[in-house]
Protein backbone atom coordinates (compact mmCIF):
# COMPACT_ATOMS: atom_id res chain seq x y z
CA UNK A 1 0.00 0.00 0.00
CA UNK A 2 2.65 2.40 0.77
CA UNK A 3 4.80 1.79 -2.06
CA UNK A 4 1.17 2.37 -4.34
CA UNK A 5 0.88 5.97 -2.51
CA UNK A 6 4.17 6.75 -3.30
CA UNK A 7 3.56 6.15 -6.72
CA UNK A 8 0.43 8.51 -7.10
CA UNK A 9 2.50 10.85 -5.21
CA UNK A 10 5.08 10.53 -7.53
CA UNK A 11 2.72 10.80 -10.75
CA UNK A 12 0.97 13.73 -9.24
CA UNK A 13 4.28 15.59 -8.36
CA UNK A 14 5.44 14.88 -12.57
CA UNK A 15 1.38 15.89 -13.86
CA UNK A 16 2.27 18.76 -11.59
CA UNK A 17 5.67 19.67 -13.17
CA UNK A 18 4.58 19.05 -16.65
CA UNK A 19 1.19 21.61 -16.36
CA UNK A 20 3.92 24.39 -15.04
CA UNK A 21 5.99 23.40 -17.69
CA UNK A 22 3.37 24.11 -20.40
CA UNK A 23 1.90 26.84 -19.12
CA UNK A 24 5.71 28.42 -19.32
CA UNK A 25 5.56 27.06 -23.22
CA UNK A 26 2.02 28.99 -23.52
CA UNK A 27 2.65 31.98 -21.95
CA UNK A 28 6.03 32.35 -24.41
CA UNK A 29 4.11 31.35 -27.26
CA UNK A 30 1.55 34.42 -26.01
CA UNK A 31 4.47 36.47 -26.38
CA UNK A 32 5.59 35.66 -29.26
CA UNK A 33 2.88 35.82 -31.26
CA UNK A 34 1.22 39.07 -29.71
CA UNK A 35 -0.75 40.19 -26.97
CA UNK A 36 -4.69 39.25 -28.36
CA UNK A 37 -6.28 42.55 -26.72
CA UNK A 38 -3.24 44.84 -26.91
CA UNK A 39 -2.65 43.71 -30.34
CA UNK A 40 1.62 43.88 -29.53
CA UNK A 41 3.40 41.87 -31.98
CA UNK A 42 7.28 40.80 -31.60
CA UNK A 43 9.16 40.61 -34.66
CA UNK A 44 12.09 38.51 -35.12
CA UNK A 45 14.81 40.64 -36.65
CA UNK A 46 18.36 41.90 -36.55
CA UNK A 47 18.05 45.75 -34.44
CA UNK A 48 18.42 48.89 -37.21
CA UNK A 49 21.08 49.42 -38.99
CA UNK A 50 23.01 46.26 -38.27
CA UNK A 51 22.77 42.65 -40.33
CA UNK A 52 23.94 38.51 -39.84
CA UNK A 53 26.26 37.95 -42.94
CA UNK A 54 25.51 34.07 -44.13
CA UNK A 55 28.70 31.77 -45.21
CA UNK A 56 29.27 33.22 -48.59
CA UNK A 57 29.70 36.71 -47.69
CA UNK A 58 31.86 35.90 -44.45
CA UNK A 59 34.13 34.61 -46.73
CA UNK A 60 34.03 37.54 -48.79
CA UNK A 61 34.31 39.89 -45.85
CA UNK A 62 37.26 37.21 -44.80
CA UNK A 63 39.04 38.23 -48.18
CA UNK A 64 38.81 41.76 -47.92
CA UNK A 65 40.03 41.99 -44.64
CA UNK A 66 43.06 39.79 -45.15
CA UNK A 67 43.85 42.12 -48.53
CA UNK A 68 43.85 45.22 -45.83
CA UNK A 69 45.75 43.62 -42.74
CA UNK A 70 48.50 42.15 -45.48
CA UNK A 71 48.96 46.12 -47.09
CA UNK A 72 49.02 47.35 -43.34
CA UNK A 73 51.73 44.53 -42.18
CA UNK A 74 53.89 45.28 -45.45
CA UNK A 75 54.21 49.18 -43.89
CA UNK A 76 55.48 47.81 -40.58
CA UNK A 77 52.23 47.92 -38.41
CA UNK A 78 51.79 45.97 -35.48
CA UNK A 79 48.19 45.28 -33.91
CA UNK A 80 46.75 46.51 -30.73
CA UNK A 81 42.74 46.78 -29.35
CA UNK A 82 41.12 48.61 -27.02
CA UNK A 83 37.68 48.16 -25.18
CA UNK A 84 34.23 48.31 -27.12
CA UNK A 85 33.41 51.01 -24.99
CA UNK A 86 34.91 54.10 -23.43
CA UNK A 87 33.95 56.72 -20.35
CA UNK A 88 31.84 59.35 -21.96
CA UNK A 89 33.74 61.74 -20.79
CA UNK A 90 36.82 60.60 -23.10
CA UNK A 91 34.60 60.87 -26.12
CA UNK A 92 32.47 63.82 -25.90
CA UNK A 93 34.11 67.19 -27.98
CA UNK A 94 36.33 65.27 -30.20
CA UNK A 95 33.73 64.89 -33.20
CA UNK A 96 31.73 68.17 -33.73
CA UNK A 97 28.09 68.16 -34.83
CA UNK A 98 28.67 63.74 -34.74
CA UNK A 99 29.04 64.04 -31.38
CA UNK A 100 25.19 63.28 -31.24
CA UNK A 101 25.66 60.16 -33.19
CA UNK A 102 27.41 58.29 -29.99
CA UNK A 103 25.43 55.55 -28.57
CA UNK A 104 25.45 55.96 -24.35
CA UNK A 105 24.77 53.48 -22.09
CA UNK A 106 23.02 53.11 -18.85
CA UNK A 107 24.66 53.53 -15.68
CA UNK A 108 26.41 50.52 -15.18
CA UNK A 109 27.87 51.11 -11.48
CA UNK A 110 29.06 54.72 -11.08
CA UNK A 111 30.71 54.62 -14.56
CA UNK A 112 28.74 57.16 -17.13
CA UNK A 113 30.00 54.91 -20.37
CA UNK A 114 29.27 55.17 -24.33
CA UNK A 115 30.31 52.82 -27.15
CA UNK A 116 33.14 53.92 -29.48
CA UNK A 117 32.48 55.98 -32.36
CA UNK A 118 35.74 55.66 -34.26
CA UNK A 119 38.95 53.71 -33.25
CA UNK A 120 41.06 56.80 -33.43
CA UNK A 121 40.20 58.51 -29.76
CA UNK A 122 40.15 55.06 -28.32
CA UNK A 123 43.71 54.61 -29.93
CA UNK A 124 45.01 58.82 -28.73
CA UNK A 125 44.03 57.66 -25.00
CA UNK A 126 45.88 54.25 -25.29
CA UNK A 127 48.94 56.69 -26.29
CA UNK A 128 48.75 58.74 -23.79
CA UNK A 129 47.90 56.23 -21.05
CA UNK A 130 50.79 53.80 -21.46
CA UNK A 131 53.14 57.11 -22.35
CA UNK A 132 53.80 55.85 -26.00
CA UNK A 133 56.26 58.05 -28.27
CA UNK A 134 56.36 56.13 -30.96
CA UNK A 135 54.10 53.96 -33.13
CA UNK A 136 52.85 52.21 -36.32
CA UNK A 137 50.15 50.48 -35.50
CA UNK A 138 46.23 49.03 -37.45
CA UNK A 139 43.46 48.31 -35.33
CA UNK A 140 40.69 46.24 -37.52
CA UNK A 141 37.08 46.20 -35.05
CA UNK A 142 33.58 47.23 -34.49
CA UNK A 143 32.27 50.57 -34.05
CA UNK A 144 29.33 52.23 -33.40
CA UNK A 145 26.99 55.26 -34.47
CA UNK A 146 23.54 56.36 -33.72
CA UNK A 147 23.23 57.53 -37.48
CA UNK A 148 20.11 57.39 -40.23
CA UNK A 149 21.26 53.69 -42.02
CA UNK A 150 21.29 53.34 -45.04
CA UNK A 151 22.24 49.71 -45.55
CA UNK A 152 22.43 49.42 -49.70
CA UNK A 153 25.12 52.15 -49.54
CA UNK A 154 26.95 50.50 -46.60
CA UNK A 155 25.88 52.53 -44.07
CA UNK A 156 25.27 51.07 -41.15
CA UNK A 157 24.80 51.54 -36.71
CA UNK A 158 27.41 48.98 -36.38
CA UNK A 159 30.34 48.15 -38.43
CA UNK A 160 33.45 47.57 -38.99
CA UNK A 161 36.42 50.21 -39.42
CA UNK A 162 40.41 49.04 -41.01
CA UNK A 163 42.39 51.88 -39.07
CA UNK A 164 46.31 52.47 -39.68
CA UNK A 165 47.75 55.27 -37.71
CA UNK A 166 50.96 56.65 -37.17
CA UNK A 167 52.30 58.44 -34.23
CA UNK A 168 55.46 60.14 -33.18
CA UNK A 169 57.93 62.31 -34.48
CA UNK A 170 58.98 62.45 -38.23
CA UNK A 171 60.11 64.39 -41.20
CA UNK A 172 57.57 66.41 -42.11
CA UNK A 173 55.01 65.06 -44.22
CA UNK A 174 56.39 61.29 -45.23
CA UNK A 175 53.86 59.90 -42.88
CA UNK A 176 51.14 61.74 -44.29
CA UNK A 177 51.95 60.54 -47.80
CA UNK A 178 52.28 57.11 -46.74
CA UNK A 179 48.84 57.09 -45.34
CA UNK A 180 48.46 58.36 -48.94
CA UNK A 181 50.09 55.26 -50.62
CA UNK A 182 48.49 52.81 -48.38
CA UNK A 183 44.96 53.93 -49.18
CA UNK A 184 46.34 53.67 -53.28
CA UNK A 185 47.65 50.48 -52.43
CA UNK A 186 44.39 48.99 -51.04
CA UNK A 187 42.22 49.64 -53.35
CA UNK A 188 44.51 48.87 -56.44
CA UNK A 189 44.96 45.52 -54.47
CA UNK A 190 41.03 45.06 -54.69
CA UNK A 191 40.77 45.98 -57.97
CA UNK A 192 37.49 47.92 -57.58
CA UNK A 193 38.01 50.43 -60.68
CA UNK A 194 39.36 53.69 -60.90
CA UNK A 195 39.39 55.85 -57.63
CA UNK A 196 40.79 59.21 -56.47
CA UNK A 197 42.43 60.09 -53.31
CA UNK A 198 41.21 63.70 -52.27
CA UNK A 199 43.14 66.03 -50.17
CA UNK A 200 43.04 69.04 -48.64
CA UNK A 201 44.65 70.80 -44.97
CA UNK A 202 42.81 72.11 -41.91
CA UNK A 203 44.83 75.12 -42.20
CA UNK A 204 44.40 75.96 -45.09
CA UNK A 205 40.55 75.63 -45.07
CA UNK A 206 40.96 77.95 -41.60
CA UNK A 207 43.44 80.49 -43.50
CA UNK A 208 40.72 80.00 -46.75
CA UNK A 209 37.65 80.85 -44.27
CA UNK A 210 39.59 83.83 -42.80
CA UNK A 211 40.42 85.08 -46.23
CA UNK A 212 36.72 85.16 -46.86
CA UNK A 213 35.64 86.91 -44.02
CA UNK A 214 34.25 84.33 -41.65
CA UNK A 215 34.63 84.76 -37.32
CA UNK A 216 37.24 82.51 -36.04
CA UNK A 217 34.74 81.45 -33.73
CA UNK A 218 32.21 79.90 -36.87
CA UNK A 219 35.35 78.03 -38.14
CA UNK A 220 34.38 74.74 -36.91
CA UNK A 221 30.50 74.91 -37.69
CA UNK A 222 31.31 76.68 -41.34
CA UNK A 223 33.76 73.55 -41.84
CA UNK A 224 30.86 71.36 -41.20
CA UNK A 225 28.91 72.62 -43.79
CA UNK A 226 32.05 72.43 -46.23
CA UNK A 227 31.98 68.67 -45.24
CA UNK A 228 28.29 68.25 -46.75
CA UNK A 229 29.97 69.16 -50.12
CA UNK A 230 30.02 65.34 -51.24
CA UNK A 231 26.56 64.86 -50.63
CA UNK A 232 24.74 68.10 -51.45
CA UNK A 233 25.01 70.94 -53.66
CA UNK A 234 26.63 74.14 -53.18
CA UNK A 235 22.97 75.77 -53.22
CA UNK A 236 22.26 74.09 -50.42
CA UNK A 237 25.63 74.50 -48.23
CA UNK A 238 25.37 78.37 -48.82
CA UNK A 239 22.13 78.09 -47.32
CA UNK A 240 22.64 76.43 -44.40
CA UNK A 241 25.76 78.79 -44.26
CA UNK A 242 23.70 81.80 -44.06
CA UNK A 243 20.18 81.05 -43.08
CA UNK A 244 21.15 78.29 -40.28
CA UNK A 245 24.87 79.63 -39.12
CA UNK A 246 24.40 83.05 -39.81
CA UNK A 247 27.49 83.55 -42.01
CA UNK A 248 26.81 86.89 -44.08
CA UNK A 249 26.13 85.97 -47.35
CA UNK A 250 28.99 87.87 -49.24
CA UNK A 251 31.40 85.91 -47.05
CA UNK A 252 29.93 82.49 -48.36
CA UNK A 253 29.98 83.23 -51.78
CA UNK A 254 33.92 83.86 -51.58
CA UNK A 255 34.03 80.41 -50.49
CA UNK A 256 32.01 79.11 -52.92
CA UNK A 257 34.59 80.03 -55.25
CA UNK A 258 36.68 78.07 -53.48
CA UNK A 259 35.83 75.24 -52.49
CA UNK A 260 34.70 74.23 -56.60
CA UNK A 261 38.47 74.31 -57.21
CA UNK A 262 40.57 70.80 -57.42
CA UNK A 263 43.54 69.82 -59.28
CA UNK A 264 47.44 69.35 -58.64
CA UNK A 265 50.27 71.17 -58.89
CA UNK A 266 48.77 73.55 -61.00
CA UNK A 267 46.49 74.65 -58.51
CA UNK A 268 48.66 74.80 -55.72
CA UNK A 269 50.52 77.32 -57.67
CA UNK A 270 47.65 79.58 -58.34
CA UNK A 271 46.70 79.46 -54.53
CA UNK A 272 50.60 80.14 -53.55
CA UNK A 273 49.39 83.43 -55.93
CA UNK A 274 46.15 84.26 -54.23
CA UNK A 275 46.82 87.61 -52.68
CA UNK A 276 43.68 87.22 -50.37
CA UNK A 277 45.33 83.77 -48.88
CA UNK A 278 48.82 85.28 -49.04
CA UNK A 279 47.95 87.96 -46.43
CA UNK A 280 47.06 85.00 -44.26
CA UNK A 281 49.51 82.97 -42.35
CA UNK A 282 47.42 79.73 -41.82
CA UNK A 283 46.84 79.71 -45.22
CA UNK A 284 50.99 79.86 -46.41
CA UNK A 285 51.85 77.28 -43.37
CA UNK A 286 48.39 74.69 -45.13
CA UNK A 287 50.08 75.50 -48.51
CA UNK A 288 53.78 75.01 -47.60
CA UNK A 289 53.07 71.45 -46.59
CA UNK A 290 50.50 70.61 -49.55
CA UNK A 291 53.77 71.52 -51.51
CA UNK A 292 55.58 68.42 -49.69
CA UNK A 293 53.04 66.41 -49.58
CA UNK A 294 52.42 66.67 -53.36
CA UNK A 295 56.00 66.08 -53.77
CA UNK A 296 56.23 63.30 -51.57
CA UNK A 297 53.08 61.69 -53.22
CA UNK A 298 55.07 61.52 -56.66
CA UNK A 299 58.08 60.30 -55.03
CA UNK A 300 55.74 57.13 -54.07
CA UNK A 301 54.48 56.95 -57.28
CA UNK A 302 50.53 57.71 -56.15
CA UNK A 303 50.43 61.46 -57.54
CA UNK A 304 48.30 60.32 -60.47
CA UNK A 305 45.75 58.97 -58.33
CA UNK A 306 45.61 62.20 -56.04
CA UNK A 307 43.92 65.13 -56.44
CA UNK A 308 43.85 68.39 -54.25
CA UNK A 309 40.39 69.52 -53.53
CA UNK A 310 39.03 72.53 -51.59
CA UNK A 311 35.80 71.01 -50.96
CA UNK A 312 37.09 68.51 -48.89
CA UNK A 313 36.72 69.48 -44.95
CA UNK A 314 36.51 66.22 -42.96
CA UNK A 315 33.80 67.39 -40.22
CA UNK A 316 35.75 66.01 -37.28
CA UNK A 317 36.91 68.49 -34.62
CA UNK A 318 40.11 66.75 -34.07
CA UNK A 319 41.86 67.30 -37.51
CA UNK A 320 44.76 70.01 -37.21
CA UNK A 321 46.57 69.16 -40.40
CA UNK A 322 46.23 67.31 -43.83
CA UNK A 323 43.01 65.48 -44.52
CA UNK A 324 42.27 62.93 -47.35
CA UNK A 325 39.71 60.74 -48.67
CA UNK A 326 39.51 58.21 -51.22
CA UNK A 327 36.61 57.47 -53.88
CA UNK A 328 35.75 55.55 -55.92
CA UNK A 329 34.68 56.78 -59.16
CA UNK A 330 33.94 53.99 -61.21
CA UNK A 331 34.17 53.93 -65.47
CA UNK A 332 31.85 56.12 -66.87
CA UNK A 333 32.13 54.62 -69.99
CA UNK A 334 30.93 51.14 -68.31
CA UNK A 335 27.25 51.23 -68.30
CA UNK A 336 27.28 47.28 -67.19
CA UNK A 337 29.33 47.85 -64.16
CA UNK A 338 28.51 46.25 -61.17
CA UNK A 339 30.01 48.50 -58.66
CA UNK A 340 26.90 49.97 -56.77
CA UNK A 341 27.63 54.15 -56.01
CA UNK A 342 28.83 54.12 -52.46
CA UNK A 343 31.03 57.71 -51.95
CA UNK A 344 33.80 57.53 -49.48
CA UNK A 345 35.32 54.28 -49.09
CA UNK A 346 39.01 55.49 -46.77
CA UNK A 347 39.43 58.79 -44.97
CA UNK A 348 41.65 60.64 -42.45
CA UNK A 349 44.14 62.87 -41.40
CA UNK A 350 46.67 64.71 -39.12
CA UNK A 351 45.22 65.05 -35.39
CA UNK A 352 48.43 66.22 -33.64
CA UNK A 353 46.70 67.66 -30.17
CA UNK A 354 44.37 64.43 -29.62
CA UNK A 355 47.07 62.72 -27.53
CA UNK A 356 47.78 66.16 -25.78
CA UNK A 357 44.25 66.10 -24.58
CA UNK A 358 44.22 62.98 -22.43
CA UNK A 359 47.60 63.77 -21.15
CA UNK A 360 48.08 64.74 -17.59
CA UNK A 361 50.71 67.31 -18.51
CA UNK A 362 49.56 67.99 -22.17
CA UNK A 363 52.49 66.18 -23.54
CA UNK A 364 51.41 66.15 -27.47
CA UNK A 365 52.29 63.38 -29.40
CA UNK A 366 51.73 63.61 -33.59
CA UNK A 367 49.67 61.46 -35.18
CA UNK A 368 48.11 61.20 -38.72
CA UNK A 369 46.10 57.82 -40.05
CA UNK A 370 43.33 56.40 -42.37
CA UNK A 371 40.66 54.48 -41.88
CA UNK A 372 39.05 52.04 -44.45
CA UNK A 373 35.08 51.75 -44.51
CA UNK A 374 35.00 48.00 -44.62
CA UNK A 375 31.10 47.88 -44.91
CA UNK A 376 31.19 50.02 -47.76
CA UNK A 377 33.97 48.34 -49.99
CA UNK A 378 32.45 44.70 -48.66
CA UNK A 379 28.57 45.85 -50.58
CA UNK A 380 30.78 46.35 -53.55
CA UNK A 381 32.50 43.36 -53.56
CA UNK A 382 29.47 41.40 -52.39
CA UNK A 383 28.13 42.64 -55.54
CA UNK A 384 30.45 41.93 -58.07
CA UNK A 385 30.55 38.27 -56.58
CA UNK A 386 26.74 38.05 -57.20
CA UNK A 387 27.18 38.90 -61.23
CA UNK A 388 30.39 36.40 -61.09
CA UNK A 389 28.06 33.30 -59.44
CA UNK A 390 28.26 32.05 -55.55
CA UNK A 391 30.42 29.43 -57.49
CA UNK A 392 33.39 31.66 -57.96
CA UNK A 393 33.61 32.49 -53.89
CA UNK A 394 34.67 29.18 -51.63
CA UNK A 395 32.89 29.35 -48.39
CA UNK A 396 35.78 26.55 -47.50
CA UNK A 397 39.45 26.29 -47.99
CA UNK A 398 39.30 22.22 -48.22
CA UNK A 399 36.22 20.89 -48.88
CA UNK A 400 35.98 16.51 -47.81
Amino acid sequence: MAILLLRRSWRAVCRARIQEEVAKLVELKAKLEGDAAGGVKFVLKCPKGTRDYDPFQMAIREELFDAIKACFKRHGAISISTPVFELKETLMGKYGEDSKLIYDLADQGGELLSLRYDLTVPFARYVAMNKVKQIKRYHIDRVYRRDQPRMTLGRYREFYQCDFDIAGEFDPMIPDAECVKVMAEILADLKLGNFVVKVNHRKLLDGMFAACGVPPEKFRTICSAVDKLDKVEWEEVRKEMVEEKGLAGEAADRIGEYVKLHGGKELLAKLEADQRLGAVKDAQLGLADMRLLLHYCDLFGVLDKVSFDLSLARGLDYYTGVIFEAILTGDPNDRASSVPAVGSVAAGGRYDELVGMFDQKGRAVPCVGLSIGIERLFSIMEARAKVAGAGQTRTVPTQV
